[in-house]
C-alpha cells in the first residue's frame, strides 16, 4: 500500500497477549483501521514466546523486548516506560516516511514526547489517544510527591505539545483543556465492539451473586466488597461474592473476607476463559465496580450486553458514572461506605427482571451509536485519512 493509506497504533500492551481495557481498545483500533482498508502496523512490546503471531488485520511490530510492567505494587514502573519509549522512538525514527498517521496512547507519557520528535518534519499526523488525564493529586497518590508532582509537570508538557487529542468521556475531555490543550479534543462516541452477540438477558441465577471483574490493585478498591455484600446479606440472606482476577490488593480483599466472615459465601475463580465469563456475567445479580478512577468504563457496556446492571462509585476521576442511567442499567453508589454499597446491591435485585431488560435495552440502543468502529470513522476524519471506498478504490485502479 502507500504511504497514504499506511497508519501505526502505539501502545506497549496488546491483547490478548496483556488483558486490561487499554490492551482492548488499541487492539480493536488496530482491528478496525484495518478492516477499514488501511495497511496498519502495531508497534508494541514483545508478550508472546517463540516467533511474532500473525493478525488478520494488522502486522505486530515488536519495538523492544519483554517488559516488566508494573511494581509489586500495582503502579507502572518507569524504566518499563522509558524503554519502551525509547523502543518507540527508534522504530518510529526509521518508519518516519511510512506512515501518514500514528495514533500513540497518551499513557505512559513518555509515548507523546517519543512519537512526537521522532515524527518531527516527517509530514505524518499523530493523534494521542488519552485513556485518561490526571490532576496533580492523584498523580501524587499513585507515585509519591516528588515523583508523582514530575509526572503531572510532564503530562501538561506532553498535552501542550499533542496535535490532536483523542478521549473518551467528557471528563476527560474537560480536563485536557484544563491541563492546557490548545485545541479541541475528540471526543469519542464510545468503544463498543458491536460485532458481539449475545444471548437475550435471562434471570438472575440462584442462589444471586456479586461480581467483581478485573485486577486487584489500589486504584479498583476491590477489598471493599466483602463488608458490602455482608450488609446486603441482611436482606438478600443466599447472596454470594464472586472476584474474578488478581493483583497487588488480592491479600487484602481475602484479609476483608475473613473479617466480615464471608469465606462460606465468596468465592475467587482468579482468571477464567472467555466461555467462563460470560457465563459469569450473565447470571450475575450485580456486576460491582467500586473503582475510583476510569477512562471510559467498557465493564458497564460489557455487563449490560447480558442484561447484567452495574453499581458504581461516584469520585471524580470516575468517567464510567457517566455510562450509567439510574436506575435503568445501574446504580450510582455516593461512596464505598459498606450500607451504600449494599443499598445500591438491594435497589438492583428489587429491580429484578424489569431492570435486567432495561440494562439490555440500554445496550441494544447504545450498540447502534457508541461503538469501536464509530470512534475509528471519527479518527480516521480528524487525520484526513482515506475512507474504506476511497482506499478500495485506489486498490483496483489498473
Amino acid at each position: 500500500m502507500s504511504r497514504a493509506s499506511t497508519v501505526a497504533v502505539a501502545y506497549d500492551c496488546l491483547f490478548p497477549y496483556s488483558t486490561g481495557g487499554g490492551e482492548r481498545q488499541y487492539r480493536a483500533f488496530a482491528d478496525e483501521l484495518g478492516r477499514s482498508g488501511l495497511d496498519v502496523d502495531y508497534l508494541t512490546a514483545v508478550q508472546w514466546d517463540a516467533a511474532t503471531p500473525p493478525e488478520d488485520h494488522f502486522r505486530i511490530v515488536p519495538v523492544t523486548g519483554r517488559l516488566s510492567l508494573y511494581s509489586d505494587d500495582g503502579v507502572r514502573r518507569i524504566p518499563a516506560a522509558l524503554r519502551y519509549a525509547a523502543g518507540l522512538f527508534g522504530a518510529l525514527v526509521r518508519r518516519r516516511r511510512r506512515y501518514a498517521a500514528v495514533v500513540v496512547s497518551g499513557l505512559p507519557i513518555f509515548n507523546v514526547f517519543a512519537a512526537r520528535l521522532a515524527l518531527l518534519g516527517s509530514g505524518t499526523r499523530l493523534a494521542v489517544d488519552y485513556l485518561e488525564v490526571w490532576h496533580r493529586r492523584q498523580w501524587v497518590e499513585y507515585s509519591g510527591v516528588v515523583t508523582g508532582t514530575i509526572a503531572w509537570v510532564l503530562q501538561r508538557a506532553a498535552i501542550a505539545v499533542t496535535p490532536l487529542a483523542t478521549c473518551h468521556s467528557q471528563l476527560s475531555a474537560a480536563r485536557l483543556r484544563r491541563e492546557g490543550l490548545r485545541g479541541a479534543p475528540l471526543v469519542s462516541p464510545g468503544l463498543i465492539d458491536g460485532a458481539v452477540e449475545v444471548a437475550p438477558p435471562s434471570a438472575a441465577a440462584a442462589p444471586p451473586y456479586v461480581l467483581y471483574v478485573g485486577r486487584h490493585i489500589p486504584d479498583k478498591r476491590v477489598e471493599v466488597l466483602p463488608a458490602a455484600v455482608a450488609a446486603a446479606r441482611k436482606s438478600l440472606p443466599d447472596l454470594r461474592l464472586v472476584v474474578l482476577g488478581t493483583g497487588p490488593s488480592s491479600e487484602a480483599v481475602r484479609a476483608e473476607v475473613r473479617r466480615v466472615g464471608g469465606e462460606e459465601w465468596t468465592d475467587f475463580p482468579g482468571f477464567v476463559s472467555d466461555a467462563e465469563l460470560d457465563t459469569l456475567l450473565h447470571g450475575a445479580l450485580a456486576l460491582a465496580n467500586p473503582s475510583r478512577r476510569e477512562g471510559y468504563g467498557l465493564v458497564v457496556v460489557e455487563a449490560n450486553a447480558h442484561g447484567t446492571p452495574v453499581v458504581l462509585v461516584a469520585d471524580e476521576g470516575n468517567a464510567a458514572t457517566e455510562l450509567i442511567d439510574d436506575g435503568v442499567n445501574g446504580v450510582v453508589s455516593p461512596t464505598t461506605r459498606p450500607a451504600d454499597l449494599a443499598r445500591a446491591i438491594r435497589d438492583i435485585a428489587e429491580g429484578g427482571d424489569d431492570l435486567r431488560r432495561t440494562a439490555r435495552a440500554w445496550y441494544d440502543t447504545a450498540v447502534g451509536t457508541r461503538t469501536i468502529r464509530r470512534t475509528v470513522d471519527g479518527i480516521i476524519s480528524a487525520l484526513s485519512l482515506p475512507s474504506p471506498a476511497a482506499v478500495k478504490t485506489k486498490e483496483d485502479t489498473p
